[in-house]
C-alpha cells in the first residue's frame, strides 16, 4: 500500500501518518509521501494507492499513474470529497475489504484531449473529470464549430463548452446545468456554457465518439482547461479533439455509501429548502 498526501494541507500529512501507523502490521507499506505524483507506487509494486486530500489531489494522482491498473483509495481531507469517498474512520472500519474485496474496485472512464495549434499537434493529455473550453478575457462571446465523428454538429456561440466523463458530471458540468451521469455509464457529456441560444442543450454521447471543437472566433484569453489543473491558450482556428482514453482508472468505492448517497448527502440533490412550519 502506497500513501500520498496533499502537500498543501498539513492536516493531510498528519492524517497520512495516522493511517500508516494504523496499517503497519496489517499490510506492507510500500511508501508514504507528500505530493501529487503517485508514479513511484508503480516501481514499488504497490497494489493500492491511498490518497489523502480532496478530489483535486486524487485527480492529480490518477494522471500521474498514466493508466497503470493500481486501484486508488480516496480519503477525504478536503472540503467536499466526491471521489475521495472515505473518511478516516470509514477507512479504518473498511480496511480489510479495501485490501481484499475486488468487488469494491470500479473502473472509471477517462478522456484523451489533443490540441492542434497552427498545424502542430500538442502531446495528448489525460482528463479524469473534464475538458473545458472557456472564453476568458475580455469575456466576449466566442464561437466554436463542434463536430462528432467527423460530422458537423453546430456552431456554438456563448462562453464555451464542457466535455466530461461520468466522474466529472458532478463537477463543473453540474454547475453549468449538465446531466448527472451514474459512474458506470459508458458515455460522455457535452454541455454548452451560457449559450446564446435557447436550443443549445446538453448532450449525452456514446463514449467512443470523437468530438472535435474548432475555434472559429475566440478572445485573447480563451483557454482549454483540463480538470482545472492543466491549461492551454486557444487561438483562432485551433482545434481540440476529445476522445475516450484507451485506459480507465480504478477507484475503490466506499461500501458504506453509494453515488446516490453522495449526491444527496454532499450535494443536497433533490432536497427541499428549509421551510418554516406554519
Amino acid at each position: 500500500m502506497f500513501f500520498l498526501a496533499n502537500p498543501d494541507k498539513p492536516e493531510a500529512a498528519q492524517a497520512m501518518r495516522d493511517l500508516v501507523s494504523f496499517v503497519r502490521g496489517r499490510c506492507d507499506v510500500a511508501g508514504a509521501r507528500e505530493g501529487r505524483d503517485a508514479g513511484e507506487a508503480v516501481a514499488l509494486g504497490a497494489d493500492r494507492v491511498v490518497v489523502l486530500g480532496g478530489d483535486g489531489t486524487l485527480i492529480g494522482a490518477v494522471r500521474s499513474l498514466q493508466g497503470e491498473p493500481i486501484p486508488l483509495v480516496g480519503v477525504n481531507v478536503g472540503k467536499l470529497g466526491f471521489l475521495t469517498e472515505f473518511s478516516m474512520e470509514e477507512f479504518r472500519r473498511s480496511f480489510d475489504r479495501i485490501v481484499t474485496d475486488e468487488t469494491l474496485v470500479h473502473r472509471r472512464t477517462m478522456l484523451r484531449v489533443r490540441v492542434q495549434s497552427n498545424g502542430v499537434k500538442r502531446d495528448p493529455v489525460i482528463a479524469v473529470n473534464d475538458c473545458v473550453i472557456q472564453a476568458g478575457p475580455p469575456f466576449r462571446i466566442i464561437r466554436l464549430d463542434i463536430g462528432i465523428n467527423g460530422e458537423p454538429l453546430t456552431e456554438l456561440a456563448g462562453d464555451g463548452v464542457i466535455v466530461c466523463t461520468p466522474s466529472g458530471s458532478t463537477a463543473h458540468n453540474l454547475s453549468a446545468g449538465g446531466p448527472i451521469m451514474q459512474a458506470g455509464v459508458d458515455a460522455i457529456a457535452l454541455t454548452p456554457l451560457a449559450p446564446h441560444s435557447l436550443t443549445h442543450k446538453p448532450l449525452v454521447i456514446e463514449r467512443d465518439a470523437v468530438i472535435d471543437v474548432r475555434a472559429a472566433q475566440v478572445n485573447p484569453g480563451t483557454t482549454v482547461i483540463i480538470d482545472g489543473q492543466i491549461s492551454f491558450p486557444l487561438e483562432p482556428d485551433d482545434c481540440v479533439t476529445v476522445t475516450r482514453s484507451d485506459r480507465d482508472f480504478l477507484l475503490v468505492r466506499n461500501p458504506a455509501c453509494s453515488q446516490w448517497h453522495n449526491l444527496i448527502g454532499k450535494l443536497q440533490w433533490g432536497r427541499r429548502p428549509p421551510v418554516a412550519e406554519s
